[in-house]
């Protein structure tokens, strides 16, 4: 089959790979339809992971089941399903408490936890930019989905983006009434932004440098703050009246950026600390990672930052982080899209095919303009 692999940092190609097959009785056997790039497989495309070449990429998938195992038994051949971003058992400690993010046996791995597909050191799970994928678990990982191709691109957001954006309202607890300040303007932070309208946030404040990325904000009723320009944290005390959000979400990660480029891994944290109000609460979405290899000093290269512990401690905020649980929140949010209520794919820019992945991989990484979201057609 035909499938998007890592070469070399900044480079993936698409090239022929073995196809998968049904190597366990709880394996299904998914014919991909649509297949999305992630800002997480940017890390790999810059080089900061142990990604090794040939490495198929991809954890963003759906598709309809071709084969199955002999113990799967819910999932039907030619079933439409979403596949969680993540690989878990259904069985272990982790999973039995609803935290199927840090599954316990599909990391072999034993100083980890958790399983993804495509993502070094997350499990030897091949992605899904490909035209086939296999889904270990099946009745357990897959979500069934309509049958069709009605709001195909809705739907493709089920398998990380979406959810992920929905649990950055979760730890950031958010509640009815609140403001809400999410920074960074990519997929991600615009589906926390519009999870926390969708959870009743009375104003939401999106920080981006991007202008295209701040036009979008405005479609989805949240208010931009163009961070190459403004005073971000004047500007939220000008919004909030001096008060400062009441919860604020990092969508950024260690790749954060001054106005003048210059990378710093703690600089949205600090600046979120800054913005929140007293007793307020933040959500962490974006990656921090144990490693990176193309960090600037050696601190960085261990996952170490500077971070404002006094002003944290002495503002007495909380924070929540992590992997989303997408098994937590597929369901009903793929019932909300099925009815109307949510439509996630207003973050679409890209429809393509996989044989343009190079070139997507390339203007995405570069955030050009109008550049938000890919999605990929095996």
């Amino acid at each position: 089959m035909r499938a998007v692999v890592y070469r070399k940092p900044f480079q993936v190609a698409v090239a022929d790979v073995p196809d998968p097959r049904v190597e366990h009785p709880q394996d299904a056997i998914v014919r991909v339809s649509s297949t999305s790039i992630c800002g997480s497989d940017l890390h790999v495309y810059e080089g900061r992971t142990s990604a090794r070449p040939g490495t198929v990429l991809g954890h963003e998938n759906m598709g309809t089941v071709v084969d199955r195992g002999s113990a799967v038994s819910r999932v039907q051949l030619g079933d439409r399903v979403s596949v969680p971003c993540t690989v878990s058992c259904g069985t272990c400690a982790n999973c039995e408490r609803g935290r199927t993010e840090f599954c316990l046996r599909t990391n072999p791995d034993p100083h980890r936890a958790g399983a993804a597909y495509g993502c070094p050191g997350m499990g030897p799970y091949p992605g899904g930019q490909a035209e086939y994928l296999r889904v270990p678990f099946a009745d357990f990982n897959l979500l069934r989905l309509p049958p069709g191709d009605d709001q195909e691109l809705d739907f493709a957001t089920l398998s990380d983006v979406f959810p992920t954006g929905f649990h950055g309202t979760e730890l950031a607890d958010v509640q009815a009434g609140n403001t809400v300040v999410v920074f960074g303007a990519g997929p991600v932070g615009l589906l926390a932004a519009y999870s926390a309208a969708l959870c009743g946030a009375a104003t939401v404040l999106v920080v981006d440098p991007v202008p295209s990325r701040l036009r979008l904000c405005e479609r989805i009723g949240a208010t931009g703050i163009d961070s190459s320009t403004e005073d971000v944290a004047e500007r939220v005390r000008e919004e909030t009246r001096d008060r400062g959000a009441d919860c604020g979400i990092d969508a950024v990660g260690y790749q954060a950026r001054t106005a003048s480029g210059e990378e710093q891994a703690g600089l949205v944290l600090n600046q979120l600390v800054d913005c929140v109000r007293w007793t307020g609460s933040i959500g962490v979405l974006g990656v921090y990672p144990t490693r990176d290899p193309g960090a600037a000093d050696e601190s960085g290269a261990r996952g170490r930052l500077p971070f404002d512990m006094g002003a944290f401690f002495a503002k007495g905020l909380r924070m929540g982080s992590g992997p989303a649980n997408v098994k937590r929140y597929n369901r009903f949010l793929r019932d909300l899209i099925i009815t109307g209520r949510a439509q996630p794919s207003c973050v679409m820019s890209h429809q393509l095919p996989l044989a343009d992945a190079p070139d997507a991989y390339a203007h995405f990484d570069h955030r050009d303009e109008g550049w938000i979201k890919i999605t990929l057609q095996p």
